[in-house]
Formats: C-alpha cells, structure tokens, sequence
C-alpha cells in the first residue's frame, strides 16, 4: 500500500524572530523526514511569527522573510513543504502559503478571505488572492491549501477546490487565538466542512503566547466522513504525522458541488512526487483534549511564560495580599517560570487583617517562593502629613485609600528596578470592568495576567489548582473570606458592588453579548443594578485603557477586541 504522510509542524514562534522561526522550521523539516513524511505543514506566517501587525508595513521586514524562505527551501530535497509567510509582490503584501518541493518554490497560495474583526486586522496590511490553489501529485492525489479564515467560508474557495479541482485533502494553516472552549468550535467546523466536501481536512494551527494572544495549537486531522482521526497536544509545539492511502480512487465523480463566479480561478500546482512504502510505522495518535478548567489555566500559564521568555524578562515580582486574586497570580507564576523566579511582597497597612497577613505567609510558604512583609504604615501616615494643609477642611474619603494602593505600586516597580523583575498585576476583569481598582496603584505592573478572568472565575480556578495540590495550596480561609481591598476599616467589595455572580452576570451580558440593560431585565436582572454596573463600565474605559496587557481568554477581551472612545457621551 502506497502511504502518503503527512506531518502537522505544530510551533511556536516568535514574531520578528525571522531567522530563528526559520531555523525552527528546517529543525522540524528534518524531524519529519527522518520519520519518512511526504509533506510537512506550518502554520500561518510561521516566518514571521503571528501577528506581526505593523511590521508589516516595513519593506525591509517583508524582505528579510522572503530572503529567510530560501534557506527553508534548501532543506526540503524529499519532501513537501508548506509554509506560511508574508509574500511581497508587485507592491503588494499576501498572507500567503509556499509551496515547496526538493529545493524549489512551485508557487504560493495567497489567503482569501482577510479578517477584520475581533483581534484580526487584516485588511489593514493584506491585499486578498483571488485563486484556489490545488497541488496535483503524480499519483493524480489532490491537495486544496488555504489560510485560517478561509476554511470558515464554506463556499470559496474550499468547495471550488473539492469539486473544480477534485481535491481529496484539504490542508488549512492557521494561528486562530484562544478562548475559552473554542478548541469544541473549531473541531464542529472542521468535521462539518470534511462532511460537506467528502475530503479529508487537515489543520495546523499555531501554538504559543504573543502579548495578550495565546494559541493553543491542538491541530486536527478529519475524515470525509467527519469522524476527527488525529490531534495534537494543546499549548505545547507537536510533530502530528497523519498517513493516508494514496492509492484511493479519485474523486471525479463526488457529488461536491457549489456555485462560482466566473472570475473564481483554481491554479494547478504539479509537484513529481509519488508516495512510497514506509518502513517506519506511525502510530496515529488523538491527543486528549483539556477539561475547560484545566484549558483556562494551562493558557494563563503558557501566556505568562511565553510573555516572560519572548521578551526577556527571568523573574517576576506581584502584590500578595493573601487575597484569592493574587493567590491565584502566585500559583500560575510559579507553574509558568520555577518558584526560583517567582517573588512576592506582603505590603500590610493599618487596615489589613490578621488573616490576609497570615494567609499571604502561608500562600507563599506552600509555592515555595521567596518572600518580603513591608509595611506601608510609617510611609502612609507621612503622605497624610505632608498633606493634611492641602486636605484640611475635607472629609476622609477614596483619595485616601488609594493612596496606599499607590504607595504598594510604587514598592514594586522599585523592586522591579532593582532586582530586573517583571511586575505581574493580580485584577480580575470584574474589578477591571467596573473600574474597581486604583490607576498607577493595583493598576501597576508589566502585564495583567487574569484581567480577563472574571472574578467568579477566579474562584473556579483557584479552586481547581488547589485540588491538583490537594487541597494544601490555599488556605480555607482564602475561599470563605468576603473579598476586600481593605483601603479601610472593615471594608468589603460588596459595599461597593453587588454580589460577584450578579456583578458578573451583567458583564459578560454587556460586554461580551452587547445586551442592552431592558435585555438583561427580560433575563430576571435587576434594573437599577444593571443600570449602575452598565454606567460604572461605559465610565471606566480611561483606566482599561492605561492597563497593562493580559491573556485573552474569553471571546471579547478589553483591548483588541472591544475598542471603545474614551470620550463618550452614548449612554442607554
């Protein structure tokens, strides 16, 4: 039997690491050749790292990448290569595929359908091909390529390749970005356009952290019938190796078809190849995919770490307050980068407990981490001093609780100064959402791990980290005690908010559906609590705006994909 192997290069890359992201390919080229693989793939803009936004603009970056694809193309004696990059051509720049075969280029597929929406901007930097791209082997197999969005159109040009080009296999690259269970979404549509095209459907996908984006990788393997036959790892880089029966009868006479424009085109790529017997057996393997709460917290990991390691940064100091926020922080550093890189500082103040204070040691005892108790208490009392002549007369109100959270900011970006360690901040979106934090105070920091986790999230989380040690990671106390800022005497968030379910409930209603507040009233919501919350959000976007960036996780983060005026006087 005739096998045709194929190999799903699942990388992680770093954007404008040329040279290395090229190295790490002919690295994965080599790996599949020695298993005797017939065609390696790689993700979308692989040679460039995924999104490489405004570089994109820059000539000299298009060019270093097209020059880097010649050493790519050195290395492919035996073997198909397809590998995705930005391709400058008559002044125009294409998101576009390469496709290469015993050390030449035979063409490129140059992406479709351009996404604007959400986290994508691609129209910005992309002009958009106008022809399906079919690779015709010499055993007269077919093989239709497209990019990522591509493959969620279901017309063009997936069906022209299947019933114009008479594809048998389709293969996708892509660097589609996390969220939460949208491994489930993609696998739905990739079985479906399997089934509708009676083609096998192979998909490679990015894995890594860049900025706010994690992708998850998971690359997949389908049947005509739908049925998934192959995965990858998620949030790890993989070698995926899929073999298919080359010698299986053409699909002339399949009844996939569609309706096409006059201008549709298919290009015919014909590469000299015929499959051959194997002596080297692969297992074909499906990975297990990850409960949903083991997803979330493996993207918070591989974002934190990726975010540290890309950008050079070895250790990491946060706030712990022996709160659940930065318990949760603490825990996820120190899975992302060793407990030898992870520091914590317990800042207490006149107002914090002796719970906080003993479950911020203990927090920080169980992880292993190094550790520092400043009291803020002598420094706190001298702010008040020096300006009791400018306060005098006034009633004590905010100004003076965010002044302590400014005086813990200020002693972490001191540590971070003196000792090159990235400060991680421990908000929540919920807090962030309503604007339930101190600008250049808990707003401080480098990057904002959980400022897409919602507060009840937090406690899911935490919770299921707490099992996996069982149940010696966090105190009880960390999980029972009402939550609280203690800028003040007694405080709790909830004098301040409503209930975390009910706080939560309006937001993912208003941010990520775009629910009015007379929806969420339909939904048992209370009016005048919605109508607080919904005001609290729209007058908070100054502060989301100065914050540092997070891992995504949700379908609509602050950010990339809500971008909101500042100054704006819409209200409902």
């Amino acid at each position: 039997m005739k096998i045709l192997r194929v190999a799903l290069g699942q990388i992680n890359t770093i954007v404008g690491d040329i040279k290395g992201n090229s190295a790490k390919i002919i690295g994965y080229i080599k790996a599949a050749k020695a298993l005797q693989t017939d065609i390696i793939v790689f993700p979308e803009l692989a040679v460039s790292g995924y999104p490489p936004e405004d570089l994109l603009l820059r000539l000299k970056f298009i060019q270093e990448c097209n020059k880097e694809l010649k050493g790519i193309v050195s290395a492919t004696d035996g073997i198909i290569a397809i590998v995705g990059l930005p391709l400058l051509e008559k002044k125009n720049v294409f998101n576009s595929a390469a496709v290469i075969h015993n050390k030449k280029i035979l063409g490129f597929y140059k992406k479709i359908h351009l996404p604007n929406y959400g986290v994508f901007d691609e129209m910005r930097y992309f002009k958009p091909g106008d022809t399906a791209t079919v690779i015709s082997l010499s055993q007269n197999f077919r093989i239709g390529i497209n990019i990522c969005e591509d493959i969620w159109h279901p017309d063009w040009p997936l069906r022209g390749q299947c019933a114009l080009g008479r594809a048998r296999l389709i293969i996708n690259i892509s660097s589609s970005p996390y969220f939460a269970q949208k491994l489930s979404l993609r696998q739905n549509l990739l079985s479906l356009r399997a089934k509708e095209n009676r083609a096998f459907v192979f998909y490679c996908n990015l894995v890594g952290g860049q900025d706010e984006l994690v992708f998850d990788g998971a690359s997949m393997a389908f049947s005509p019938s739908g049925k998934l036959i192959a995965r990858a790892r998620q949030f790890k880089e993989d070698l995926l190796i899929v073999d298919l029966d080359s010698s299986c009868p053409d699909l002339k006479n399949s009844k996939t078809s569609g309706k096409f424009d006059a201008e549709n085109r298919i290009r015919n790529i014909k590469v000299p190849f015929q499959a051959r017997n194997k002596t080297i057996p692969v297992f074909r393997r499906i990975e297990k995919a990850s409960a949903p709460l083991e997803e979330i917290y493996s993207a918070l990991v591989l974002g934190l770490k990726d975010y540290c390691y890309k950008n050079s940064f070895k250790r990491v100091v946060l706030g712990l307050s022996g709160g659940i926020d930065s318990a949760l922080v603490a825990a996820i550093a120190v899975d992302a980068l060793g407990r030898e890189n992870c520091f914590a500082l317990s800042m207490p103040s006149m107002y914090s407990s002796k719970g906080t204070k003993s479950d911020a040691k203990q927090i920080a005892q169980n992880l292993g981490i190094k550790s520092w108790v400043i009291p803020i208490n002598s420094i706190y009392k001298k702010y008040l001093e020096v300006l009791k002549p400018v306060f005098a007369d006034k009633k004590r109100d905010i100004a003076e609780e965010n002044i302590q959270a400014r005086i813990r900011g200020n002693i972490l970006m001191a540590f971070s100064n003196k000792f090159g360690s990235l400060v991680v901040t421990t908000g929540n979106k919920s807090e962030l959402s309503v604007g339930y934090c101190t600008l250049y105070g808990d707003t401080v920091g480098g990057f904002a791990l959980i400022k897409d986790v919602p507060k009840t999230l937090v406690y899911r989380l935490s919770k299921y980290r707490n099992e996996l040690s069982r149940g010696k990671l966090f105190p009880e106390t960390v999980f029972k005690r009402p939550p609280s800022a203690e800028l003040k005497k007694n405080q709790k968030d909830q004098d301040s908010l409503p209930a975390y379910s009910i706080l939560d409930e309006i937001i993912d209603a208003y941010i990520e559906n775009d629910k009015a507040v007379s929806e969420m009233v339909k939904n048992g919501i209370n009016r005048n609590i919605a109508g607080r919350v919904v005001s609290m959000i729209d007058n908070s976007e100054y502060k989301r705006r100065q914050y540092a960036v997070g891992v995504k996780i949700t379908p609509k983060a602050f950010g990339r994909d809500r971008r909101m005026p500042i100054t704006n006087r819409f209200s409902e």
